[in-house]
């Protein structure tokens, strides 16, 4: 515990963004060396995999751990706080790293199974899909795996209790980024503009229409506007102005619909109103999917490790998003919700500038990760 918390404070202090976490996976590669793992290096940049092989069998099987930081400003004023202006462990990715380190030690010392266990220490899971990245570059090819598995820490569950849910998980994201196009003029003088300021507010209270009139009531869709930029004063009305708007879905038809209807809205709403609108989609991470016989064996496990009591199906997926969808596409798995909330006086949310990993939670994560290789593979 004293080895896994230094190691989740120092991972803290040095936060790396997307593709960045060199001395991240540094760290990450060294230690697996020096417990006796065969060390993949340099999968979508900056990723590692330790793979050990005990006995003879065949079997394989996958645990990942993401390792990015968050482009945040900290402010948990922790003594361990980031030591790097404008980057933050804001969503405990530190803690995934240190607990499957820790899970690693404990699979080395013990060797308790038969088969090969491949620790997947991923980059970038939080910009630009380094999952997808490794999928592509041959991970699987290299480090062939049964089946995968991932958490994520929750602090909106109680602490310990695993959160499962079999089919869909977490929601496919997009972005489209709409600029708007009109003819600037004086503030005095709107007769002789065309503001993209009301366009782009016409567009912004339309948009909310997709979801509560065009899409079916119980199929699960998020259309969030997050940026509207334009204009620096009160008398000018500018040339041009942006939306910026988060979609999330799961099923694929309500996706391709959701772009489309976009798409109508942009560009026949600033067109009622004078001006052009250029719709610039970009589709990112897909639905992440668990399968049923993976996720069952994860809840059947779960439930001998911490108790039926802290072990619950969600009543739902969740609108977040995850790229560990890709791994999960490629190969068998599931991936899970693990509670940190309850321990602590205030419980912060992910992404949130004062959020901070629960240091109690990483002799759990590494503990199970041990069990559920063990297991997989069959103890000797």
């Amino acid at each position: 515990m004293p080895d896994l918390v230094a190691l989740r404070h120092d991972l803290h202090r040095h936060p790396e963004l997307g593709l960045e976490e060199v001395r991240t996976s540094a760290i990450v590669a060294e230690r697996l060396e020096a417990l006796g793992y065969r060390v993949t290096r340099g999968l979508a940049g900056t990723g590692v995999v330790g793979s050990l092989t005990v006995g003879t069998s065949e079997r394989s099987v996958g645990i990942r751990a993401d390792m990015d930081a968050l482009p945040i400003e900290e402010r948990t004023g922790a003594d361990y706080a980031s030591l790097v202006p404008g980057k933050m462990h804001a969503c405990g990715h530190d803690g995934h790293t240190a607990m499957l380190l820790g899970a690693a030690k404990a699979i080395a010392e013990r060797r308790n199974f038969d088969g090969t266990v491949h620790l997947i220490f991923q980059p970038a899971e939080e910009n630009v899909g380094g999952a997808r990245i490794m999928v592509e570059e041959g991970l699987f090819d290299l480090c062939p795996c049964d089946a995968v598995f991932a958490l994520h820490n929750d602090p909106d569950i109680p602490f310990g209790r695993f959160a499962l849910r079999s089919g869909p998980m977490m929601a496919a994201v997009d972005e489209a980024r709409i600029v708007l196009r009109g003819y600037g003029g004086h503030g005095a003088q709107p007769q002789d503009a065309r503001d993209p300021i009301v366009a782009g507010a016409a567009i912004v209270l339309a948009l909310q229409t997709i979801v509560s009139r065009n899409v079916h009531p119980i199929e699960p869709a998020v259309v969030t506007v997050g940026a509207f930029h334009s204009g620096t004063v009160s008398n000018v009305i500018p040339e041009t102005a942006e939306i910026v708007v988060g979609i999330r879905s799961f099923d694929p038809d309500t996706r391709d619909f959701l772009e489309r209807r976009i798409r109508e809205i942009a560009e026949l709403q600033a067109k009622s109103l004078g001006c052009e609108a250029e719709v610039l989609y970009e589709r990112s991470y897909d639905a992440t999917i668990n399968h049923p016989a993976e996720t069952e064996y994860l809840r059947r496990l779960a439930t001998r490790f911490a108790g039926a009591e802290n072990v619950e199906e969600m009543a739902r997926p969740s609108m977040g998003s995850e790229d560990f969808a890709y791994m999960l596409k490629a190969r068998p798995g599931s991936y899970f919700f693990l509670g940190t909330a309850g321990r602590r006086e205030r419980d912060w949310p992910l992404h949130h500038p004062s959020y901070d990993f629960n240091d109690d939670l990483l002799p759990v994560g590494a503990a199970f990760w041990t069990e559920l290789a063990e297991d997989f593979l069959g103890k000797r």
